[in-house]
């Protein structure tokens, strides 16, 4: 048997509902997932990192800061309390992948950027593991959008010859990677709001995290006016490559659009703002093919309703979870961040530049030393 080639993946995504690590072995020809943990993400913290998403001139630049460190920390407790469900010492993990938080992702301005916190050097200390970190800056520095960067990891792991397939991470924010069974085809953009509008509703209307198997959007009716409406929003027309984040669908531009509507009641809103996303998501694949494979994963791939409805409206696609190809849908994100990290280590591309729309492939990410 071969010896374990170990990595740790850390990822918290735009919906902020906690960091996932996992534990993976690329040791053989398909990555081997050890284990997997969720750290919550606590409140004060929650709320810290939600004010610093929204601009603002109250001291930003110490927040940031502190924010940067106790992202840190965060991460770092995650991969702890990862291996202590394990029997894998820190010594032999080769390195941890870690996304980091964003809290601003603007690549289209005239001098683009991005930027996700949670400070390596804190991670590496604390659990005494090379970080490699900071994977989407040099896509940007070539011209990229720094986004999405699984596609390359779908393709690797998902592709199959002669087989059309889409695979969709449904987080905060929707994305796509379309595997058509030539390599040389292999696209992938963000299609809008995933679950960040319905979380957020469902969250200011009755308290509750999120809209658990979309129960409640299932309760109400979607009204086929404020639909249209939310729809014209211009990113949808935009032909990628393409990303988005809370810098465009937000709260804000949430209540904006609500302006009109705001005599619906509110299980039709939100059953609306559900189909606003099926219905994003839908037409960007219908788009790409009119029949194929489509494999869900993220925490939409848990929401029932939103399942069903995205089931009816791509009639040509065979609609499953990535667990169907022998990966939990949850685990996904946290396993393209420890294979970014692999790749990493072992001096290999990591982007795709027919999805981002970098200049060429390179080596992403910093490796930050715990020694």
């Amino acid at each position: 048997m071969s010896k374990p080639e170990y990595f740790i993946g850390l990822m918290s995504g735009t919906s902020m509902d906690g960091v996932d690590a996992v534990l993976v072995d690329f040791a053989g020809e398909h990555p081997r997932l050890i284990a997997g943990h969720t750290e919550a993400i606590p409140s004060h913290l929650l709320k810290g990192l939600q004010r610093l998403c929204q601009p603002a001139v109250d001291d930003e630049i110490n927040r940031l800061g502190r924010l940067d460190r106790s992202v840190g920390k965060l991460f770092a407790q995650a991969v702890n309390n990862l291996l202590a469900k394990t029997e894998v010492k820190p010594e032999q993990i080769i390195a941890i992948g870690s996304h980091g938080q964003t809290v601003r992702h603007m690549p289209n301005l005239e001098m683009g950027f991005t930027l996700q916190i949670g400070d390596p050097n804190t991670i590496a200390i604390e659990t005494n593991i090379d970080v490699i970190a900071d994977f989407r800056r040099k896509d940007i520095a070539l011209g990229g959008q720094g986004a999405p960067l699984v596609p390359a990891f779908h393709q690797q792991v998902f592709a199959q010859a002669g087989h059309t397939r889409v695979i969709l991470n449904i987080g905060g924010i929707a994305n796509v990677t379309y595997l058509p069974g030539n390599s040389d085809d292999v696209l992938g953009f963000d299609t809008g709001p995933g679950n960040t509008l319905i979380d957020y509703f469902v969250h200011q209307n009755l308290g509750h995290a999120f809209d658990e198997d979309g129960a409640w959007a299932a309760s109400g009716e979607t009204n086929a006016a404020f639909l249209k409406q939310l729809l014209s929003h211009s990113y949808f027309a935009l032909s990628a490559p393409k990303s988005t984040g809370r810098e465009l669908f937000n709260q804000a531009w949430l209540e904006q659009q609500l302006a009109e509507y705001s005599h619906l009641d509110q299980e039709d809103i939100q059953s609306t703002l559900l189909d606003l996303t099926c219905h994003s998501i839908a037409n960007d694949i219908n788009k790409l093919s009119a029949t194929g494979e489509l494999f869900v994963c993220g925490g939409g791939a848990l929401n029932t309703e939103l399942m069903q409805r995205l089931t009816q409206l791509v009639p040509g696609y065979k609609v499953d979870t990535t667990a169907a190809l022998g990966v939990d849908a949850k685990w996904v994100e946290g396993i393209a961040f420890a294979w970014l990290a692999m790749r990493h280590h072992n001096d290999l591309p990591a982007n795709l530049p027919a999805v981002t729309g970098a200049s060429r492939p390179a080596v992403l990410g910093g490796r930050y030393r715990a020694r």
